[in-house]
């Protein structure tokens, strides 16, 4: 901990930054402590962690994809069974001046890109930065969630640490950062607060303590047994279901993902390999393995879109002068050659490493076995400067034979799970957002659960873009399905989406959930799950009578009991 007159002076000195400066300096202080995540995590911040009675905590998240969002409702509910009390907040909705109000207020945070804050997050982040309230009576903890494929994987949670730090806060739990596998470690954060805040075993004899788990992934063998496009042949999209049998026993649940790592385009990786003159079968040291050149390009470095800062480093090895630009390692090498093998093998050492893809699951165990697993992959393109491209993983997945192999694990899902079998759901998933309902019905078809299962799907068009269309007009016969309901949005004149139809059924779309019934949403975050999630709060004020200001405390609520779950993305 800095002497006070030391603090004071860096809060003089601090005061008159700007952001860019706030951001500058942070990282050029964590430059100073030690560079690696290890270091970092090891040679942490000074901590004040003496036990804090309290029956009132805010838990903040600031979020792009939704991860940090579902992390928070699934801790502020481990946190509430042990009787503290939980405020949930937005960091888009949240106004900073409320931080002279708070008292214990921890956050959990993404980075994104290239270390930057979310952008849903970035109004607070800036006005963290560009002001300089005091802050000594506020106590805190940070999560920062990221990867570390990315050089700069937990930045915006280290800055938002040190910046509340320099600001008079207490840190009284150290700053944690999470690779994607966040489950234990998360959890772990969690019970650090309940320790922290002196609350822990006084309510519950239940332990919510999360079960131990590997730290590394556990990887499967598979063979890919089906690959089917579910479109029709005039439609302009392409959606393979896939499925994989393995010869050890699976071990998932509805809801879980199935994570793939993608191997790059052999063709690019002979282009680079003869445009650079390096040696394919010489070892290189990259930044987690050591391997052949090719094996390396091939199989565990990011090539296809090379992050500006790794194009900056390029430019510096190179000697080169190069925009700030995405580009391919192929285009960069084709427009701005390296000099030499040699150069090259510089080139390979600021490469990040290939970022697994996550794919809903879309089986399951009671309804498959426990040797096949499923998966719904839309094959995605867009153009880069002109140029149309794949998706990589998308595109590496769609490529499959049947008969090749195929290696990956499982990423649990603990937010997205089914309630109890006497219980009823709505599940709403346009497009790929059907795969865990998939799922979902399967796995409920098999045990016989007792509960209702209600699902809106949408996509294009009916007769092309159905997806599933058998298996759930048979589980509508079956009663396994209560009810179905379609919207396919270029059939009409007017564009019907899964939205309208749920205006549609508002009446008893609002009874369902009255009743007890859990709500799930999966699929496109921009614009489909807003949309929806607006036409909910429209419904319960309309149904239900309720304000604005109600209606958004029932969904909070309906979050925090987990009756409320989105997979978006």
């Amino acid at each position: 901990m800095l002497s006070e007159t030391k603090l004071n002076a860096l809060k003089e000195i601090s005061g008159s930054f700007s952001r860019d400066e706030a951001v500058w300096a942070s990282g050029f202080l964590a430059g100073i402590a030690g560079s690696s995540a290890a270091v970092q995590d090891a040679v942490s911040p000074a901590v004040h962690s003496e036990s804090v009675s309290a029956k009132k905590i805010t838990l903040a998240y600031g979020t792009e994809t939704g991860n940090s969002k579902k992390l928070a409702v699934e801790l502020a509910g481990i946190i509430k069974k042990k009787g503290v009390q939980v405020k949930l907040a937005d960091l888009s909705q949240y106004k900073p001046k409320d931080l002279l109000k708070e008292d214990l207020f921890f956050i959990i945070i993404s980075t994104q890109g290239e270390g930057e804050p979310p952008i849903l997050a970035k109004k607070f982040y800036d006005h963290l930065h560009e002001n300089d309230p005091d802050l000594n009576h506020l106590k805190f903890g940070v999560l920062a969630l990221g990867d570390t494929s990315y050089p700069l994987f937990c930045k915006t949670g280290e800055d938002v640490d040190f910046r509340l730090e320099v600001l008079g806060a207490q840190r009284i739990i150290p700053l944690k950062k999470c690779d994607i596998d966040y489950e234990q470690d998360s959890h772990n954060w969690a019970e650090h607060i309940l320790n922290v805040v002196g609350k822990t075993a006084e309510n519950s004899q239940k332990s919510t303590t999360a079960p131990k788990v590997s730290t590394g992934r556990k990887r499967y063998q598979g063979k890919i047994s089906t690959i089917i496009n579910l479109n029709d042949i005039e439609s302009d999209k392409e959606t393979y279901h896939i499925e994989i049998e393995t010869e050890e026993p699976l071990v998932y649940s509805p809801g879980d993902a199935l994570g793939v790592i993608a191997f790059n385009p052999k063709t690019e990786v002979e282009e680079i390999i003869a445009l650079t003159g390096i040696d394919a079968q010489k070892q290189i040291a990259a930044s987690k393995i050591t391997a052949s050149a090719e094996e390396l390009l091939y199989k565990h470095l990011n090539i296809s879109y090379l992050l500006k800062s790794t194009v900056a480093q390029y430019a510096q090895i190179t000697g080169q002068s190069i925009p700030e630009v995405r580009l391919s390692l192929l285009d960069l090498l084709r427009i701005y050659p390296v000099k030499s093998a040699e150069e090259f093998e510089q080139v390979i050492s600021i490469l990040t490493g290939q970022s697994p893809r996550l794919y809903s699951i879309s089986s399951s165990l009671e309804a498959h076995g426990n040797t096949e697993i499923h998966i719904t992959v839309a094959k995605s393109e867009f153009l880069i400067s002109d140029k149309k491209q794949n998706g990589l993983c998308s595109g590496f997945l769609s490529a499959f034979n049947e008969g090749e192999d195929l290696e990956f694990y499982i990423q649990e899902a603990k937010h997205f799970r089914l309630p109890n079998q006497d219980k009823d759901i709505i599940m709403i998933g346009p497009g790929t957002g059907i795969a865990p309902f998939r799922s979902f019905l399967y796995e409920r078809d098999a045990v016989g659960a007792e509960g209702r299962n209600w699902l809106f799907f949408g996509d294009r068009n009916f007769v092309s873009d159905f997806l599933y269309q058998a298996e759930l007009q048979d589980f509508l016969k079956t009663g396994t399905l209560t009810h179905l309901d379609l919207a396919f949005s270029r059939d009409t004149a007017e564009k019907i989406y899964v939205q309208h139809r749920l205006e549609q059924k508002a009446q008893e779309f609002y009874h369902w959930l009255e009743g007890g019934a859990s709500l799930y949403i999966c699929g496109a975050k921009e614009p489909m799950s807003k949309d929806v999630e607006k036409t909910i709060l429209n419904i319960l004020q309309d149904k239900g009578k309720h304000s604005p200001e109600e209606a958004l405390v029932y969904l909070e609520e309906l979050e925090l009991s987990g009756r409320y779950v989105k997979d978006v993305y």
